[in-house]
């Protein structure tokens, strides 16, 4: 391989990492501008948390757990090459990956993705729970279950074998967090004065609105790095195809959720907006690289109308999401991955079961261990704050201090 086009690949996939890492601060502004003020020192802390630890433990053994190169005739399920991280002969020449990366920048854009899935479970669980909990149950599910699951796919595992497709990450990133979100939410209940005597739910206002307007924009952005990067090279037709797709499916999904929020709800809520887009992106996220821009605006439109009807059906089964992961990861997630056997080059009655068939044993994995981790947390040490820290903010309690000193009453 040339080696100019070898430096091409490799700057192209940098920069998606770079992207990608960008992320957190959209995951971060979007989840402080959805809840109350009270909250946002701790919302910050967690995904300051997420990021530094979760790339300490995807060095520390998450890799090689993910990546284990699995022998032939192995059943694809576990496998582990080692502790800690040391590039390979060959690694950072155009003989590994196909000459699109080196090992090093394989390592770094992997363990961009590897703290996501907790991010989203920490929007889910914001202004109720424990910090030490939420940390503890990061270390678990970052360190352990995301890995294994995604070394069935990514790895080379037997789902990889069956014939699974996941471009991006709609079941391995963002419905392994999703799953988890859900059962936290589960154990943790609604927070005080989100549901009425009658069990309807009240809006709970986010503090700013223009951040989480921001922090979505942000994410649109890093989603180029996250799809964009997941070409694995810089092949010029195929990345710039993916970006397209990507932006349509993000825009059809906005588009998607406004109007079917504007007639449902005869108002025009800008939240809901806001989650169709993110909506439109994650339900893309499967099978970005297959898709044409029709079967995107489709896929993404579709996806904001699942976006709507997700939240309402969140509600009505009485769980409180404050910033709506459940519906815009694993939901719209369940559909991206579906997708794939609907639409695009792998469209088919076979490739759909497979599609299927993933979806649910990824999704009985991470719920199995999701209720084994908290609920241990829960009897251990509990998983929800007192009535008293909820009331009057976790940034007090957790972590005494004030996202906003200059602005608070005395």
């Amino acid at each position: 391989m040339d080696a100019g086009l070898f430096t091409a690949n490799n700057v192209w996939m940098m920069l998606a990492t770079a992207l990608v890492f960008f992320m957190h601060t959209g995951f971060a502004f979007l989840e402080i501008g959805l809840t109350r003020q009270k909250n946002t020192i701790n919302i910050l802390f967690k995904n300051i948390f997420i990021i530094t630890v979760g790339l300490l433990l995807y060095y520390a053994w998450g890799f090689n757990m993910m990546y284990p190169g699995f022998e032939e005739g192995s059943s694809g399920i576990f496998g582990f090459a080692g502790w800690g991280i040391a590039a390979p002969e060959g690694g950072m020449t155009p003989d590994y990956a196909d000459g699109g990366y080196t090992w090093w920048t394989d390592f770094l854009f992997q363990g961009m993705f590897a703290a996501t899935a907790a991010t989203i479970v920490s929007g889910a669980v914001a202004e109720r729970i424990k910090i030490g909990s939420f940390m503890i149950f990061t270390v678990v599910y970052v360190g352990l279950v995301y890995p294994i699951v995604g070394a069935w796919k990514w790895g080379g595992g037997f789902l990889d074998s069956w014939g699974f497709y996941d471009f991006a990450g709609s079941t391995l990133v963002h419905s392994v967090g999703g799953w988890a979100a859900l059962v936290a939410i589960f154990l943790l209940g609604s927070r005080i004065g989100k549901f009425d005597e009658d069990g309807k739910p009240k809006a709970i206002p986010g503090h700013n609105i223009p951040l989480a307007t921001a922090g979505v924009l942000i994410l649109w952005l890093g989603w180029f790095g996250f799809n964009g990067g997941s070409v694995l090279s810089a092949d010029p037709e195929l990345t710039s195809l993916v970006l397209v797709t990507t932006s349509l499916a993000a825009a059809a999904g906005g588009v998607g959720a406004f109007i079917l929020s504007t007639i449902m709800y005869k108002n025009m809520d800008l939240t809901m907006f806001l989650n169709g887009i993110l909506g439109g992106l994650v339900g893309i996220t499967a099978g970005a690289d297959l898709m044409s821009p029709n079967e995107a605006v489709i896929i993404g439109f579709l996806a904001g109308l699942i976006i709507v009807l997700g939240v309402a059906f969140i509600d009505k089964l009485k769980l409180d999401d404050p910033v709506g992961a459940v519906t815009v990861h694993l939901i719209t997630g369940i559909w991206g991955t579906l997708a794939v056997g609907l639409f695009g080059d792998k469209a088919g009655a076979g490739q759909f079961m497979t599609q299927l068939y993933g979806v649910l044993i990824v999704g009985v994995f991470c719920v199995v261990c999701s209720f084994i981790i908290l609920g241990a947390l829960k009897a251990i040490m509990g998983l929800r704050v007192s009535k008293e820290e909820e009331v009057e903010g976790l940034d007090l309690h957790e972590h005494g201090m004030d996202a906003y000193p200059d602005f608070t009453n005395d």
